[in-house]
């Protein structure tokens, strides 16, 4: 199964967050199968390449509660949601 989720990097105290594709039955800090941005919890800071990540989506990758959290700020969940409405149409 295919998800998309956090890998932590930074150093200790200081962590930051690459939003990667990969298999769940890898650690998150494995190789991944694609890199969709990332984000900083101490700044708030955060970028998300929302093109990739609703192919991802619509190819069947599930996000994990973090990143749904983060792309319901990028508002990647309404897109995903409106090209699923356009596509039964």
């Amino acid at each position: 199964m295919v998800k998309i989720r956090l890998a932590r990097n930074g150093r200790k105290a200081l962590p930051h967050y690459r939003v990667v594709v990969s298999d769940s039955r890898k650690t998150p800090n494995s190789k991944c199968i694609a890199d969709l941005g990332y984000f900083n919890p101490q700044s708030e800071e955060y970028k998300i390449n929302e093109e990739e990540a609703i192919k991802w989506l619509n190819n069947g990758a599930i996000p994990s509660d973090s990143v749904k959290t983060l792309f319901k700020k990028a508002g990647i969940n309404k897109k995903f949601a409106e090209s699923k409405v356009a596509k039964a149409k």
